[in-house]
């Protein structure tokens, strides 16, 4: 049976980003199935209509992307969607701030036509971090400068040596077929490896996993290859 189109609410406060991202998705079949100019219209916009995915702004008046993508993501929505932030700045603080509330990654605002059909495709599934690279810069900016800390489950005692390595690569921004070739492993194997790692942490996806890497010090910000003993990182 053919997986029906992904259902996709856009939210951003300018119309014309609003409509242009719209027809793009619609003319490859992806269901736009509700647009919002704030946070407020986006929060109730998810209610109605369940959609799979949502695409944030995260600056808009009034309620902003952050705000609506905690009460979304707060666990009050049965079966919440995904939420992917739009924003014009890569290296937007609050974009971090998502990400570490559940939101699965971000997109910049010039997007290709093309990168936005296959983001939205992929953010669907939860199967990769979007913009992997520019994300790590987030969080090696933002973790580098003394964050807060979040509320991420954070002991990593509770991972195998295996699943500690997978989670190392994975924070420096590998997909599974990358990962699949470091280890000498099947993708459905690496697969099975990250879906252990994000149920023991309790974490939504990839992104949370990235946030967590280097939050606990298994990942030194500016030193992606260096990782220190996550049993002092508790």
């Amino acid at each position: 049976m053919t997986e029906p189109p992904p259902r996709v609410v856009i939210a951003d406060d300018q119309a014309l980003v609003r409509t242009g991202f719209g027809l793009i998705l619609a003319a490859d079949g992806i269901d736009v199935v509700a647009e919002a100019a704030d946070g407020d219209e986006a929060v109730d916009a998810v209610r109605r209509t369940r959609p799979d995915l949502v695409l944030m702004d995260i600056r808009m008046p009034g309620t902003d992307g952050l705000e609506a993508t905690r009460r979304i993501l707060s666990g009050t929505m049965p079966d919440p969607p995904r939420v992917v932030m739009l924003t014009t700045f890569d290296l937007d603080r609050y974009v971090y701030a998502a990400l570490t509330a559940g939101a699965s990654g971000f997109l910049l605002k010039d997007v290709t036509p093309e990168h936005l059909v296959a983001a939205v495709r992929l953010a669907r599934t939860g199967d990769a971090l979007l913009a992997p690279a520019i994300t790590r810069r987030l969080v090696e900016r933002f973790v580098a400068h003394g964050t807060e800390p979040t509320a991420l489950h954070r002991d990593l005692s509770v991972l195998t040596p295996r699943e500690l390595e997978v989670l190392r690569s994975l924070g420096t921004g590998l997909s599974n077929a990358e990962l699949s070739t470091r280890f000498g492993l099947s993708e459905a194997t690496v697969k099975t490896h990250v879906a252990r790692i994000l149920s023991k942490l309790r974490l939504r996806d990839r992104a949370q996993a990235v946030v967590v890497a280097y939050e606990t010090g298994l990942i030194v910000p500016g030193a992606a290859s260096t990782a220190r003993d996550p049993g002092s990182s508790a």
